[in-house]
């Protein structure tokens, strides 16, 4: 397991923890970074990640990608 962060460009990933504060948890979840779900790095920029998830392109901070694991 490894945070999302680390994750390699254009590689799919399954999603196998998500941490953080509850309220971080529920907003991650929002996004549809769950358990299960399947999740690919398209670019890092500045340590902020965009990834594709649940079909929606979404960037997520370098803080917010360490508390997902794959």
């Amino acid at each position: 397991m490894m945070p999302l962060i680390l994750a390699n460009p254009g590689e799919q990933n399954i999603i196998k923890k998500v941490g953080g504060s509850p309220d971080t948890r529920k907003f991650l979840e929002k996004l549809g970074f769950v358990a299960g779900g399947t999740v690919t790095v398209i670019s890092e920029i500045s340590g902020n990640v965009i990834v594709n998830v649940k079909e929606s392109r979404v960037a997520v901070s370098k803080e917010m990608a360490q508390k997902i694991m794959v």
